[in-house]
């Protein structure tokens, strides 16, 4: 099999399961909490690293920003042999008292995207793997956090976030909204492929916070250390698996 185009890998490169961030910048964050790591490949916004983590061989790989360069990496990466993907992400909380740092792990994710719909009706629930939800809240209690668990939203437009739209997210009792989940969990799912996803919170919408309003860069200093616990988690979570 020739490599994949966009993620420049093929089968026997990668592990069985890989931890899917956003941002590749991250990638080298993680791997930097493991045992040992490898880059494997690197173009556009995505980046490979094979890594050992408490004797758990396992693949990092980012997705850039939103569904369909998530959707690239799900197609590619079960192209390969990848059997488990857990997002490590961040998110607007939707809902008063979530806090600057706090984690998501989230159990179902509405569909306010477009590219889960190419692939199946918006009727179709876009859910994570059992499996891999309770590894993420074990982990995270294991690590004595206050994790929030429960449903989020998966949003196209960051910039077309409107008042409405925050509003009726948060009376539906959606905890947080991010760019990546519903692709991923509908894609893994429809593929007999395993997913999960925890973030941790860089603002709260209906309290008025946002990421980078008040800060110099992205994230707000709280937010990125809870990145790193965050990435912890994910990383124990991984091992169980």
């Amino acid at each position: 099999m020739a490599k994949q185009p966009h993620l420049l890998v093929e089968p026997g490169d990668l592990t069985d399961i890989a931890l899917v961030p956003g941002d590749p910048g991250r990638v080298d964050r993680i791997a930097g909490l493991c045992d040992d790591h490898e880059v494997v490949a690197q173009n556009r916004e995505y980046k490979l690293v094979n890594a050992t983590y408490d004797g758990r061989e396992l693949t990092i790989c980012s997705t850039g920003i939103g569904s369909p360069s998530t959707a690239i990496a799900v197609e590619e990466l079960e192209a390969v042999g990848v059997e488990t993907l857990i997002r490590v992400g961040t998110t607007g909380a939707l809902q008063e008292g979530i806090e600057i740092g706090d984690m998501v792990v989230a159990n179902g994710a509405a569909k306010d995207e477009g590219t889960s719909q190419r692939y199946e009706s918006k009727s179709v629930p876009a859910v994570p793997d059992y499996d891999v939800l309770s590894s993420l809240v074990d982990a995270a209690e294991a690590n004595d956090e206050d994790v929030h668990v429960g449903p989020i939203a998966t949003d196209d437009a960051f910039y077309a976030e409107t008042d409405e739209y925050i509003n009726d997210w948060e009376a539906a009792g959606l905890l947080a909204v991010e760019m990546e989940a519903a692709a991923l969990f509908s894609l893994c799912r429809r593929k007999g492929l395993r997913s999960g996803a925890i973030c941790t919170v860089d603002g709260n919408l209906v309290e008025g916070t946002q990421k980078g309003e008040t800060e110099d860069e992205e994230l707000p200093e709280k937010a990125k250390n809870n990145v790193e616990r965050a990435i912890e988690i994910s990383l124990t979570a991984a091992a169980s698996l």
